[in-house]
């Protein structure tokens, strides 16, 4: 039995909109008795030595368990949930209400020890490369006009640069794009990340 973690039973005490969902979520991770309770994220999260597994976190529309390799888990129920194509690694089942829990409970439990033995395993989830994200034309302009912000963007951690690639090219229209990017280059020059206070 995983042994339960104080922040967490402050979090339930305090949850109305899906506390049931929660609780049974909770139950049956802990029937497996090699994770780790903590509190992350402001949400229940369970790891093994340290390394993040499983988080049970809700929404306005349903709530869900988030496996952290999820991509490497085998899907025999046609559970799992890729939340957008830009998430590479976590994948989701998602609940709207007890009775799917109850229904999947022995499913979910299967799901649980699969993500434990990837994690002892050491498997890992390959990344797609910067090289792969696409780059708005109008970024790839402004990194061919100004040398010294090429050369802060390519100082930039892997993960800050997909995240402002991403930020750049999702807008439809040229004009957002460019307002997006003139407004993140004071942040890169300062390398920092897209979401960096």
């Amino acid at each position: 039995m995983t042994k339960s973690n104080p922040k967490v039973e402050e979090f339930l005490s305090k949850e109305t909109k899906w506390k049931a969902e929660f609780e049974k979520l909770r139950e049956i991770i802990h029937n497996v008795e090699e994770l780790a309770e903590e509190f992350k994220w402001m949400h229940p999260c369970y790891t093994y030595e340290n390394k993040n597994v499983v988080l049970i976190h809700g929404f306005k529309e349903y709530c869900a368990l988030l496996f952290h390799k999820g991509a490497l888990l085998k899907d025999p129920h046609g559970i799992l949930i890729q939340q957008s194509e830009n998430v590479q690694a976590a994948r989701q089942i998602r609940f709207t209400s007890l009775q799917q829990i109850n229904d999947l409970e022995e499913a979910l439990e299967e799901y649980v020890l699969q993500a434990i033995e990837i994690e002892k395993s050491g498997a890992e989830i390959v990344f797609k490369q910067t090289t792969e994200f696409t780059m708005a034309e109008e970024f790839q302009t402004k990194l061919d006009e100004n040398p010294d912000l090429k050369t802060a963007f390519e100082a930039l951690t892997p993960g800050r640069q997909r995240a402002y690639l991403l930020h750049f090219s999702t807008p439809k229209q040229s004009k957002t794009r460019e307002s997006r990017i003139e407004k993140c280059i004071p942040k890169i020059f300062e390398g920092k990340g897209l979401n960096d206070r």
